[in-house]
């Protein structure tokens, strides 16, 4: 039987003075309905900025000092530059729709400074150590029960096709195409796009459907391929945990979550031969310059390789 899932607990929400939150709310309705973002996106803009506006007693208190101050706050707490650099961003975004808005009448984070940006490569884990933690997957799935049959279409399709968790637990049984063996994800920016799998995530996926899903859902449960314990939509918290949980489960792999099972994906993929263009309409990167990183993960593990095996090395 599989570990039972964690409780879900989250951080008390500051209480923020009244109308910041009317005007958090005005700028949730702009992102969504001007801008398009997806309900994910205006949840990682709302934690953001409530992080960074909390302690104002009004919107007008808001100044370039408060600003600065709560960003070198986050710092210190241990958050990277990419933290950073996106609460920067969403305070800028922010600012900048208040000011059109008539909410304020001056823009204070036009002069907010943005953390540079860093060179450091993903960690990726090697071919084998993935294929070693989808083996111990498959055994733990043998008996049928259903959460472990979940865990392992969680795992086969994250490698197999690189989508983000989001996009993962965002799947509905309409956009799945078994016969084509295609899934139909909404990414960012709610562009949509179609990705493909494998034979082996094929097999996990008529397993759950057959064997899995059926023991987790109930009259009430949404039309979503991934299930939680209580017949709900699987959250992407569950899924990471899912994850770190199958990495550390293998002695040796590497431990990362969704986003490592994704690099991995593109990596290999890579490595394997695959045209650059292709592995960016598979990840639904916007940008080719995007996923040429993986360029460098896979010319770095050739330096290596030639170091170690070359007689001229």
């Amino acid at each position: 039987m599989a570990p039972a899932e964690p409780p879900d607990r989250t951080d008390p929400t500051p209480v923020l003075a009244s109308e910041i939150a009317a005007a958090l709310e005005g700028f949730a309705g702009h992102l969504r309905h001007e801008r398009g973002r997806s309900e994910h996106t205006v949840r990682g803009y709302r934690s953001d900025l409530t992080d960074l506006l909390r302690d104002l007693p009004d919107l007008g208190s808001l100044d370039l000092e408060h600003l600065r101050r709560r960003l070198a706050a986050t710092h210190a707490a241990g958050a990277g530059r990419a933290t950073v650099a996106r609460r920067t961003a969403a305070a800028r975004t922010f600012c900048a729709w208040a000011v059109r808005a008539g909410r304020l009448t001056h823009d204070p984070a036009a002069r907010l400074g943005s953390p540079g940006a860093t060179t450091e490569l993903p960690e990726v884990p090697a071919a084998a150590e993935t294929a070693a933690v989808l083996d111990a997957a498959i055994s733990g799935a043998t008996e049928d029960e259903p959460e472990a049959l979940r865990d392992l279409l969680v795992l086969e399709l994250l490698y197999g096709t690189g989508i983000r968790v989001a996009e993962l637990c965002g799947l509905d049984l309409a956009g799945v195409d078994e016969q084509g063996r295609t899934l139909r994800v909404r990414g960012k920016g709610d562009r949509e796009r179609t990705v493909v799998f494998g034979v082996p995530a094929a097999r996990a996926l008529r397993r759950w459907i057959e064997r899995g899903r059926p023991g987790l859902a109930s009259s009430s449960s949404p039309p979503a391929l991934l299930l939680g314990v209580r017949g709900g939509r699987l959250d992407p918290r569950v899924a990471r945990t899912v994850v770190h949980r199958s990495m550390r489960a293998v002695p040796g792999a590497t431990d990362v979550g969704p986003h490592g099972l994704r690099h991995a994906a593109a990596t290999h993929l890579l490595e394997g031969g695959a045209d650059l263009r292709y592995v960016q309409e598979l990840l639904g990167h916007a940008t080719l310059s995007t996923t040429q990183l993986y360029t460098h993960v896979t010319v770095d593990r050739l330096k290596v390789v030639h170091d170690q095996a070359h007689p001229r090395a």
